[in-house]
């Protein structure tokens, strides 16, 4: 399939390196690494939900940008989801960060608390869908999937993930800490490069089938 990335994004990910994830950071990647080479040398979906505590912003980061890798490495059978222990709203902060990285963001319902985005990433390619919603939601897969855990609070307070067939954790620092001060579009800019960074790096450890 031919790969049409958006160019501003293209250009963003030209700028991604690996080589500044430490090596106790790829220990910390190398489950999510096994599981994908795994499923792909089944031939099998590869099911992955980004699970956080509100669903507002490192668990939307991580899902698109996993899509993004997937398809720019081309792991097709991959589908990302996102969800949390509660559901609360997609930060508008993370919307910006991610079209000022190069995604087509188009807020498809105005309406209410909890807006619903189109983010897409390729002119060919299916968008992701945010918006905040439960672990659990229908929107998400029910069986088959892995929980990728990415804020220790919801590892620690959700012991359990029914349907999940491995839970990996894979935590960030919460740029909302930075809500409010000046630094704020630049921690949300790191805190998504970042997460682009080990996206990259997990999908580029996976082998196609000749």
């Amino acid at each position: 399939m031919e790969k049409t990335l958006f160019n501003n994004l293209s250009a963003t990910i030209d700028a991604v390196s690996s080589d500044q994830i430490s090596d106790d950071r790829k220990l910390t990647l190398q489950p999510l690494v096994d599981y994908l080479q795994a499923k792909v040398d089944r031939n099998e979906p590869v099911l992955l939900n980004f699970i956080c505590t509100h669903n507002s912003r490192r668990s939307h980061l991580a899902q698109v940008w996993a899509q993004c890798m997937a398809y720019y490495w081309g792991i097709g059978q991959v589908r990302s989801f996102s969800g949390g222990t509660e559901a609360t709203a997609l930060f508008p902060k993370v919307a910006e960060t991610l079209s000022h990285q190069g995604f087509n963001v188009v807020k498809l319902q105005e309406e209410g608390k909890n807006p619903v985005y189109s983010i897409k990433y390729a002119s060919n390619a299916h968008p992701v869908i945010g918006f905040s919603k439960k672990w659990d939601d229908g929107f998400n897969p029910d069986s088959g999937f892995a929980a990728i855990m990415t804020c220790s609070q919801a590892d620690e307070g959700c012991p359990f993930i029914a349907g999940a067939e491995q839970r990996i954790p894979v935590t960030y620092d919460d740029p909302k800490a930075f809500d409010g001060t000046p630094q704020q579009s630049e921690k949300y800019l790191e805190r998504s490069h970042q997460i682009a960074s080990e996206m990259y790096y997990v999908f580029s450890k996976i082998n196609k089938p000749s």
